[in-house]
């Protein structure tokens, strides 16, 4: 009898741990995997977050850090429904998507502006030229540019501690074409990180720190961050903030910010239900987490593009350097 019942409960124990298989199987088919650039990260972490409680945990969202770069190799695989991205997919990035079989719908969600900070404590760089941070930044400063003084005679004779995103980031790509005048093209003796975080610690610990990423991050953290003005080529000091980004002043760092969706993907209703809460809730979100949002014909065009299942990208594989809100809308009129 004791024997029957150790075999009963066992087969009760095997039928149960086959339900709840099948519910994590019911599970996974309602997760939308997100991955890619931390500066959008937060846009998409609002979103995710008001819509997994719109659906009352039916539907979970995960959103990964990987960088833009490293995001995108995983899009390109098939791994994951949506990238986020700080600048535009890359040639070579189309090229792998391809192969792979992966179309892709493009969407603009919001505009940034790419932030240099410093320490608070320092008073000497708050109004930098894009020449002074090229001769900072550029390749050929490895090892040769290492204090302040040697950018700007002005400027302390103080060491120059840099820190700044890794290669896989869209926010290192975009600094360095708008910089250097070539996308990667960058000294590689500083601290980067993939978490601007860690970016902010650094600078924020240091007062002959140096450092940029995307500006959110920056007013999330400006009691102990101070904010460069970039100077203009009319010789204006241009400091980073929702109206300059507006009204197209702060130039060249101001950028639009990107999600790329995975035309396969949309089969999954969780997928399309989350691409479209997206376009809808953006404009307030974009607000909430410190970015600039675009106009809402935008996001009435990118759910147009979604209806109308608009793969491809308008950007032909290459970074629009300095492109405003309204040469962005333009450019979005024409497809």
């Amino acid at each position: 009898m004791l024997k029957y019942k150790k075999f009963k409960m066992l087969g009760v124990a095997a039928a149960m741990a086959a339900a709840l298989g099948g519910l994590s199987v019911a599970a996974q088919a309602q997760i939308v995997k997100i991955d890619g650039s931390s500066t959008v990260f937060p846009i998409t972490e609002a979103v995710a977050e008001d819509f997994q409680k719109s659906k009352k945990g039916k539907i979970k969202v995960t959103v990964g850090i990987s960088g833009t770069g490293g995001g995108f190799k995983k899009f390109c695989r098939g791994e994951t429904d949506v990238q986020d991205a700080s600048r535009p997919i890359t040639k070579q990035e189309m090229a792998d998507c391809k192969a792979a079989g992966i179309a892709y719908l493009e969407m603009p969600v919001a505009y940034d502006a790419l932030t240099v900070v410093i320490n608070p404590k320092n008073t000497w760089a708050r109004n930098m030229t894009v020449a002074e941070l090229k001769k900072i930044w550029e390749p050929t400063a490895q090892g040769k540019i290492t204090k302040w003084n040697q950018v700007n005679p002005a400027w302390p004779d103080a060491p120059l501690k840099l820190f700044g995103p890794g290669a896989d980031s869209g926010t290192f790509e975009y600094f360095t074409e708008a910089v250097t005048g070539k996308s990667k093209a960058s000294r590689g003796d500083f601290t980067a990180s993939e978490d601007d975080n860690v970016l902010v610690q650094g600078v924020s610990r240091d007062v002959n720190g140096l450092g940029y990423f995307g500006y959110a991050y920056y007013i999330e953290n400006k009691d102990k961050l101070g904010a460069v003005s970039v100077v203009s080529p009319a010789g204006k000091a241009v400091g980073p903030s929702l109206e300059t980004v507006i009204n197209g002043t702060y130039t060249p760092l101001s950028r639009p910010i990107f999600i790329y969706v995975n035309a396969k993907a949309l089969q999954k209703p969780e997928v399309k239900e989350f691409i479209e809460y997206y376009n809808k809730q953006a404009e307030k979100l974009v607000k909430e987490v410190k970015y600039v949002p675009l106009p809402a014909k935008a996001y009435a065009y990118n759910l147009e593009t979604l209806s109308k299942m608009r793969v491809g990208t308008k950007f032909g594989g290459e970074n629009k350097v300095g492109l405003t809100i309204e040469e962005l809308m333009k450019l979005e009129a024409k497809l």
